[in-house]
């Protein structure tokens, strides 16, 4: 029962702690880092302490998978040099460099046990990239990178840990008094590397091989979500009896299945796992950072006990702080040519505030404290090696995440831009209903009933929406925002006449809740679609535009011309009001948009076979081809 009370208290304090920083606008694992420290020294608080089986075997799959499977495989791969210069040279570069530097401040620490705590150490974490990166809003290319490096460094950083341990033997318990139990060299090294990572490669592919055949025969969500479920425990497993990389086995497994989710999945299975793991990744997330917090008083009291005088303990924790912070960015520096080269400008450098950016986030998290108890119990001055574990996780957390946007708007480093992501939305649905509409003319036989009309006067629709989303005139209602409002007043309606119905007792349980069920995924879909037009309005475009795909049309056809008289002179002729404004780039008509009742525009291609026009809104800078159905 006890179990149970502090089960339900610690997933009530982190919701409550989570809201707040929601509310104050800071990153929640800062807030949670902070409130877990102080709850430690609360008295009636009982001691939580973090195993490290309980870590690697029961926190650590799952959150990985979480990730893994919503990392697009493809920006993965196209920045793969990048990923494997900070995940595996990175987290040898630091393991050595604070290895030495541990070894240098307290030689009684032998090299085994030095090693062993720069291994730990050494791994940023792959939540508090996301959590904090996302949160603050750094471009997708730097979060593309974190999250890549954070997926996979933590192979590195457990191999290099696990080697010094072995290699330490007696030598970990004694110091520097004896030699180590086995010979080390950077070869036999490199090769237990490849050996793991390799290992977990053939296992991560192998699960994914399995786990793709059965879903090809699933259809039903419920089964397939709970196959979901077991795949990051299985990989992490099998890897590790294997004695490979279980981190690399669970990485591999989750890119491959949410890279062939659209194939190997049914709609509602998708739907269903991305809203489970979504919840299981929000909830861990801010689990571990409070735990994390919760470490702090057991640790702080194991030291006092310590052989080692205060000063020099603050001093080791204090310079091991900072010195993963510049070790970190002494390695990006030397190696910026590899990394987040920007689209914009192919082959050059990546921007020097890009650089730092990806240098100031090294983030720890709760692999490195994980790590830390993996050390043997009877290593020497072991408790000061766990606080320093803890320093350098606390102290990432706190300084690096915090200074973090503050540094990101010095920089000037521009956040995703919301217009540019509704200008790609409309354009790749247009080029999906261009697909979809090929196979429906293909297909069309024998409709008596209007059906095939009906599919294209809908595909219209919802391509017209997607376009309104860039409508950024304050003042005015796009008709798919008048369509949300009136059909969200309906579906409230709608929802009380059921509840009534319920009520009378007249209506099968079964059958009121299948109707309730429609009523919610119709209102979800619009309030998503509320949601994002607001950001849109919200928020200015301030990112660097970068070429897209081009046609000849296009690039013969480079924006330039003005918006005209603000009117289209059609439906001032016929009476009628636009929603948007377009221009011919051929020779400059102004008319309205599509989602316009004139669709004046568009009919003005059809009448002169003018191939592009461009927005004439005051805020918007894209041009479309409309033989192509692309934009630039």
């Amino acid at each position: 029962m006890e179990i149970a009370v502090l089960l339900v208290v610690l997933a009530v304090g982190v919701l409550t702690v989570t809201g707040l920083a929601d509310k104050i606008g800071v990153p929640a694992p800062l807030v949670l880092i902070v409130a877990g420290v102080a709850a430690s020294y609360v008295p009636f608080i009982p001691e939580i302490t973090l195993e490290a089986d309980v870590v690697l075997l029961g926190l650590l799959p799952p959150l990985l998978y979480a990730t893994a499977i919503k990392t697009s495989l493809v920006d993965f791969n196209a920045n793969r040099r990048s990923i494997l210069l900070l995940s595996v040279g990175l987290i040898i570069f630091t393991t050595v460099g604070i290895g030495v530097l541990v070894h240098t401040l307290i030689p009684s620490v032998g090299w085994p046990a030095a090693f062993a705590i720069g291994a730990v150490v050494a791994p940023p974490d792959a939540v508090a990239a996301t959590a904090v990166g996302r949160k603050i809003g750094l471009p997708r290319r730097i979060v593309t990178i974190l999250e890549g490096e954070s997926l996979l460094n933590d192979a590195t950083a457990l191999v290099s840990l696990r080697t010094a341990i072995a290699a330490g033997g007696t030598a970990m318990a004694l110091g520097g008094e004896e030699e180590a139990a086995e010979p080390v060299s950077i070869l036999g090294i490199g090769l237990d590397f490849l050996v793991a990572a390799g290992g977990g490669v053939a296992v991560g592919a192998l699960l994914y091989a399995i786990v793709a055949q059965v879903r090809r025969r699933l259809r039903d969500p419920l089964m397939d979500t709970a196959v979901s479920l077991i795949v990051p425990f299985a990989a992490y497993v099998a890897a590790e009896e294997l004695e490979a990389s279980g981190v690399i086995a669970v990485v591999v497994a989750g890119l491959l299945l949410g890279h062939r989710a659209p194939i190997l999945q049914t709609a509602q299975s998708r739907i269903s796992e991305r809203i489970n793991w979504s919840t299981i990744s929000f909830v861990l997330e801010n689990v571990v950072f409070l735990l994390i917090g919760l470490q702090a008083a057991r640790l702080f009291s194991d030291v006092g006990s310590s052989e080692l005088g205060a000063g020099l303990i603050t001093a080791a924790c204090l310079l091991s702080l900072v010195g993963v912070i510049v070790l970190r960015l002494a390695w990006v520096f030397p190696v910026r040519y590899f990394l987040v080269r920007p689209k914009f400008v192919s082959g050059a450098p990546a921007p020097m505030a890009y650089t730092f950016l990806v240098g100031w986030a090294g983030m720890r998290g709760v692999v490195t404290l994980a790590a830390a108890f993996i050390i043997p119990q009877d290593t020497r001055h072991r408790e000061v090696l766990l606080l320093i574990a803890f320093t350098v996780v606390a102290g990432t957390l706190l300084i690096q995440g915090l200074s973090l946007p503050w540094l990101a708007r010095r920089l000037n480093v521009p956040s995703p831009d919301p217009m540019d992501d509704a200008l790609a939305r409309a354009t790749l649905l247009q080029q999906a209903s261009k697909a979809g509409l090929a196979e429906l003319d293909e297909l069309e036989t024998g409709d008596l009933h209007g059906v095939a009309d009906l599919i294209r006067e809908r595909l219209e629709q919802r391509n017209f929406s997607a376009w309104e989303r860039l409508n950024t005139t304050a003042d005015e209602e796009t008709p798919s925002e008048l369509y949300s409002r009136l059909r969200t007043a309906m579906i409230r309606a709608e929802r009380e006449r059921v509840l009534e119905i319920r009520s009378a007792g007249s209506t099968p349980s079964e059958v009121v809740a299948d109707v309730l069920a429609m009523l919610d995924l119709e209102e979800s879909m619009l309030e998503l679609s509320s949601e994002e037009r607001a950001d849109l309005r919200a928020s200015p475009s301030t990112s660097i535009r970068v070429p897209g795909e081009e046609c000849e049309h296009l690039v013969e056809r480079p924006h330039g011309l003005t918006g005209g008289d603000g009117t289209c002179a059609e439906c001032l002729e016929e009476g009628t009001r636009w929603v948007a404004l377009r221009q011919c780039l051929d020779c400059g008509h102004v008319a309205c948009c599509d989602s316009s009742s004139g669709r004046h525009a568009t009919q003005h291609f059809h009448d002169t076979g003018h191939p592009v026009m461009q927005s004439a809104e005051p805020a918007e800078d894209w041009r479309w081809c409309y033989v192509h159905h692309l934009t630039a």
